[in-house]
């Protein structure tokens, strides 16, 4: 009897053995035709980029395919690769078939993705645009033509490398989860399917989103989800800024919000935002003057459109705290500095929604390190536009530290002297009324020594005359030289920007009671009668002939 039962049991591990030699052997003969099958079909179905797969293992115990150093190169540029695989599955996805469904989880454990400028440029100028290069059959194809429920990515790594001596771009530990990919376990919710991403950005940063999605949306995935970064540092994006004329220093990026990208809406809505400790200087630089232009035009376009369409951004409140924003004028003859330093900056309600209501904007900082500023936005959204009420002041600042801007602008030279501003504006409808009054004093004009024995005698009568002004127009009790110069005029023309309209306006309020007499070259001019100075009639000519229009101290 227990021979017997001896026996069963050899027979039973035989056969077991058996069965599993022959789904060994059977598993080995299938390698290569599904490796050959699934990077052919692969490369069959992707444009401008080549999918290598060197081996791959079938498990048909647990319905599997294991792929090992994998890649996808661009065609153009093969070395480095885009994409290494190190590693990633392909099997049945056993909780759908409980619905009856055939369906793939795909996951990839510790891919790697490079980009560089070179490969970035290629795409760029590429016939084909991205999202029709095939990615999505392509992927399919990884999953040998299964429809795809479930995606991981476990433990990615993202590096972008620019050109030139910047750190890269570099995104590490990325942990993706989507689930219910083809909506077979709630085929009735507008997002049916669960996203969860985790991510380091730039080593100390780190970035968090939770939400939904609905992947089988045409054109494009929508997505539902909660946003959060955390002190993401700035000055990484130095590679990307500094095309825009834009230099970044130091300084973190920290938000939490919503966001909704889906085929008929684009939604952005911020709690919060908070910068900090960041610098900021745009630099005008003769070579990039149209192009600057045109990107202003283009931005401009764009915020019309946003306000058409459905796009909606809106920040509860946004915050920027010790911090410096700066403006480096290169075009100008000399070249000057503009800094506003120690800045903490709220702005509370920003929206391009009109039912959003007014967003409030306060600054405060100090000019070039000493003038203590002020200023105050109220800012409401409008059809291709914004009304704006603007609140500011200046109080103390050092003019010799400004001696470069009016040098460039007033064609003198200051050697001592402080100024205050201070100025209310409103911007309605394309129209700019307000007024500025600019307060000096103790101002200096010229220099003495080998650089007066330089200059022609033109500038230095120029100069003289300047400080001649300067001192009829000084108050005797508290020896300050002060006016209140009205404004008004359009910004809406265009053939010129806004906010340069703007400035014209300013640099003559600023100039003419520093140096009396200063009036822009102009194609043409007439004199205003003594009644109407200040101020221009709405329908007087003066007003089209130029955007700068003419202002006169009273």
């Amino acid at each position: 009897m227990g021979f017997s039962i001896h026996r069963r049991w050899l027979w039973l591990f035989g056969t077991l053995a058996l069965l599993g030699l022959l789904l060994y052997g059977v598993a080995r003969s299938l390698d290569e035709p599904v490796r050959r099958y699934m990077e052919t079909e692969a490369n069959r179905r992707l444009t401008g980029y080549t999918v290598r797969i060197p081996g791959l293992r079938v498990h048909l115990w647990n319905a599997s395919v294991e792929v090992r150093d994998a890649s996808l190169v661009q065609d153009e540029n093969p070395d480095p690769p885009v994409i290494h695989m190190e590693r990633f599955v392909t099997a049945v996805d056993w909780r759908a078939l409980l619905h009856r469904r055939v369906v793939a989880d795909l996951t990839f454990d510790r891919p790697t993705a490079f980009l560089n400028l070179r490969q970035v440029r290629t795409e760029a100028a590429s016939d084909v645009p991205l999202k029709e290069r095939g990615w999505q059959e392509a992927l399919e194809a990884l999953a040998l033509d299964l429809k795809i429920n479930r995606l991981q990515i476990i433990d990615g790594d993202v590096t972008y490398v620019d050109q030139g001596p910047f750190k890269p771009l570099h995104v590490s530990h990325v942990n993706l989860n989507a689930e219910n990919i083809r909506s077979i376990a709630s085929q009735e919710q507008v997002y049916p399917s669960p996203i969860h991403l985790e991510a380091v950005v730039f080593d100390a940063g780190s970035v968090w989103l939770d939400g939904r999605a609905d992947f089988l949306a045409e054109p494009h995935v929508g997505v539902q989800a909660a946003l959060r970064l955390d002190q993401v540092a700035l000055d990484y994006f130095k590679p990307i800024t500094n095309r825009y004329n834009l230099v970044v220093r130091n300084g973190s990026l920290s938000l939490a919000g919503n966001i909704e990208y889906a085929p008929k809406i684009t939604r952005l809505i911020l709690e919060r935002v908070l910068v900090h400790g960041v610098a900021l200087e745009y630099l005008h630089l003769p070579h990039t003057t149209e192009a600057e232009k045109a990107r202003a035009q283009q931005t401009a376009e764009a915020a019309k459109q946003a306000t058409k369409t459905s796009t909606e951004f809106r920040i509860e409140r946004l915050e920027v705290m010790k911090s410096t924003f700066g403006f480096m004028n290169q075009a100008a003859k000399p070249a000057y500095r503009l800094q506003l330093t120690d800045t903490n900056l709220t702005v509370e309600h920003l929206g391009n929604q009109r039912r959003d209501g007014p967003a409030v904007a306060r600054l405060t900082g100090q000019l070039m390190g000493r003038g203590e500023t002020r200023l105050t936005v109220s800012l409401q959204p409008q059809a291709g536009s914004a009304d704006m009420d603007v609140t500011a002041q200046i109080e103390g600042a050092d003019l010799v530290r400004l001696k470069d801007l009016v040098r460039a602008y007033g064609g003198f030279d200051i050697t001592a002297g402080e100024f205050s501003v201070y100025s209310e504006l409103q911007m309605k409808g394309g129209a700019i009324d307000g007024y500025v009054k600019p307060l000096f004093r103790g101002v200096e004009v010229g220099t003495d020594g080998e650089v007066v024995a330089e200059k022609g005698l033109r500038r230095r009568v120029y100069e003289g005359l300047v400080g001649i002004g300067a001192k009829v127009l000084k108050n005797r009790l508290r020896g300050e030289v002060a006016t209140v110069v009205p404004i008004s005029g359009r910004v809406d023309r265009p053939e010129v920007a806004r906010w340069e309209t703007v400035g014209r306006l300013l640099q003559n309020a600023f100039l003419k009671p520093l140096a009396p007499g200063y009036e822009p070259t102009r194609s043409s001019k007439r004199e205003l009668p003594a009644a109407t100075r200040g101020s221009v009639a709405p329908d007087d000519p003066a007003r089209e002939s130029d955007p700068a229009v003419r202002h006169e101290s009273p």
